[in-house]
């Protein structure tokens, strides 16, 4: 059966990684169709998880806990996720502190969180889920260029001050028969700690034959250009400065109406679309952490060749104990992540989110199902 939602909670994409107002999602609708009898979730287990973290991810798991409602209400059973967009920082001391069940977290918990984390979990290592993505775009401005073509080292050299005006020599071999203003560029970057700025900034590690030297992290380490708060505050400085450029998650770049560079990862220039990032998420790797823990191999993602692969993403995790829950917290975490991974994953594109490929879903599914 088919059940229709009311969509009042959904709500915009604001400013951050994607970032939302810092408040629990204790009240969940959602205004796509959801076929109950085809959800392999058991909704088993207590009837309400909580769980908070990162903000790039809330619209993603508002949707996520809306369709997680509507499938086990359908099946009889009454169930909530109270997921409150803290940050990363705090899901996943939250999640060490066994204040939560499980955590959202745009970075792996790793070193000694990851081994407090195992203390929390009876012993048992807590494991990395990705479950949401969002491709970030390089968006600029300038009069009549309407398909730039860049690659991951001309953008950190246009990050890092080496590359100064449009028609640089190194911008122009990329862009032969376009018409490059003799005009200087004006970068605008994040002048807040962002998820976005670290994984841009892993993006030109990985990718830019090492153009980029500042290293990586949560605030800018370029050492230019004009700063602007928030992703909705990047995306707006572009809209008003012709000559800018920035880095900004796609649903911010739409909405803004930025124009979008095609990156040239070393197999021709990639336009962004929900296709040409579902093929590096679907091309990802995995480190060595263990069988049952999905964390990725960033440089995997970031420095594809993948002929058609969009390479720069925001990977968020769900962060939860492999085994060491009670049983009804266990069955609860399982079957959430289970809806989450399959039928909560339609209708994100439309928030500006990539759906897991089915392969991918299939290998988060299989470790999903191996929590104890």
């Amino acid at each position: 059966m088919n059940l229709k939602r009311n969509g009042a909670l959904l709500g915009v994409v604001a400013a951050g990684a994607l970032t939302l107002a810092a408040c629990g999602s204790d009240n969940n609708a959602a205004s796509t169709d959801v076929d109950a009898s085809a959800s392999a979730a058991t909704c088993e287990g207590k009837e309400t998880l909580s769980a908070a973290g990162s903000s790039a991810q809330k619209n993603a798991m508002d949707q996520f806990v809306s369709t997680y409602i509507a499938v086990c209400q359908e099946k009889g059973k009454n169930v909530n996720v109270a997921y409150n967009p803290s940050g990363s920082g705090d899901g996943r001391t939250q999640f060490i502190a066994n204040q939560i069940d499980f955590a959202g977290s745009d970075s792996a918990i790793k070193a000694e969180q990851a081994a407090q984390a195992a203390e929390r979990c009876a012993g048992n290592p807590a494991w990395n889920l990705p479950l949401v993505f969002g491709p970030v775009a390089i968006a600029y401005n300038v009069d009549g260029v309407d398909n730039l073509v860049l690659n991951g080292e001309t953008v950190a050299k246009i990050f890092n001050g080496t590359i100064k005006q449009w028609n640089d020599p190194a911008i122009a071999a990329l862009n032969e028969g376009v018409s490059l203003p003799d005009s200087a560029i004006t970068p605008i970057v994040r002048s807040d700690s962002s998820g976005t700025t670290d994984n841009f900034q892993k993006y030109l590690e990985a990718a830019s034959n090492g153009a980029w030297t500042t290293g990586a992290g949560s605030d800018f380490t370029g050492g230019i250009g004009e700063g602007a708060k928030g992703s909705a505050g990047v995306a707006q400085a572009v809209a008003s400065a012709p000559g800018s450029i920035t880095y900004v998650e796609k649903s911010f770049a739409d909405q803004n109406g930025l124009t979008v560079a095609r990156i040239d990862n070393g197999s021709g220039a990639v336009e962004l679309t929900d296709e040409s990032a579902g093929k590096a998420i679907e091309a990802a790797t995995f480190a060595p952490t263990g069988e049952g823990d999905l964390t990725l191999d960033l440089s995997s993602i970031f420095g594809t060749t993948q002929e058609g692969a969009y390479p720069i993403m925001l990977a968020t995790y769900e962060i939860v104990c492999s085994a060491g829950y009670d049983a009804d917290t266990s069955a609860a975490v399982k079957s959430f992540l289970v809806s989450a991974a399959n039928e909560g994953q339609e209708g994100l594109a439309e928030q500006g989110y990539v759906p897991l490929p089915e392969s991918f879903k299939a290998r988060l599914t299989e470790s999903i199902n191996a929590i104890a």
